[in-house]
């Protein structure tokens, strides 16, 4: 077992922006922790199929003994997992706040609060968040209070985190996409999702990707959150 190829986890791995993201790191040499509720074992060695709710700790505990048994360090944590409620803000349950509650907020704050303990240790780190344009721009026609709740809050929560361990070598960042093309939007919607956006067109797994990997190795950036989202936080 070397250390000295850099290893990342990713949560949400299985599908859409994850599964995008578990393969732009391995194609930059990067060992990954991919984890999902249903995730299926890959055949490639350097990449370590973890399944289990994030939201629950034990899960997250899970995610990081096994990263650490397998490959011995953790370099980059991408929190990734989310769920996204659209519905008018009066007819939410309490099940649908619960859920967003659960998956967008409590899979972030144990499986992050690991990672950074042992990143301590190391002297180095790098976490990014996933969040949504729509923590800065309400969409008509778009409910979105949960999302703006939970992913709202990770926002807040990476410039907070960004702060308090700029001294210790690690970084806390977040990417804020606009609507991704992925197997969760129909194609009936894809004409009206791309008109949400100034450049006319919906974005693809690849620029949340390459976003996420200019973070990574912007090593004088912290704190951000970088939107990806064709104009849209920008304004119409």
């Amino acid at each position: 077992m070397s250390s000295y190829r850099k290893v990342v986890i990713i949560t949400g791995a299985s599908q859409g922006i994850g599964a995008g993201l578990v393969q732009a790191f391995r194609d930059r040499d990067y060992r990954v922790v991919a984890n999902s509720r249903n995730i299926r074992p890959s055949g490639d060695p350097d990449v370590l199929a973890v399944a289990g709710d994030i939201s629950d700790r034990a899960v997250a505990q899970h995610v990081m003994e096994e990263t650490l048994t397998h490959f011995g360090r953790v370099d980059t944590l991408v929190n990734n997992a989310g769920i996204f409620t659209a519905k008018p803000f009066t007819q939410l349950s309490a099940n649908d706040y619960a859920s967003n509650i659960s998956v967008n907020l409590t899979g972030f704050f144990f499986l992050t609060q690991l990672a950074i303990e042992h990143m301590e240790k190391q002297g180095s780190g790098h976490v990014v968040s996933i969040t949504t344009s729509l923590t800065d721009h309400a969409i008509e026609g778009v409910p979105s209070v949960l999302a703006s709740l939970t992913k709202g809050g990770l926002n807040a929560a990476t410039k907070s985190l960004a702060i308090e361990y700029a001294k210790r070598g690690i970084r806390v960042n977040a990417v804020s996409p606009g609507v991704i093309r992925t197997p969760l939007h129909a194609p009936e919607t894809h004409e009206w999702l791309a008109a949400l956006h100034p450049v006319g067109r919906m974005g693809d797994v690849s620029d949340v990707a390459q976003a996420v990997l200019f973070l990574e190795s912007a090593g004088f950036v912290t704190g951000e959150i970088l939107h990806v989202d064709g104009g849209q936080s920008a304004g119409h």
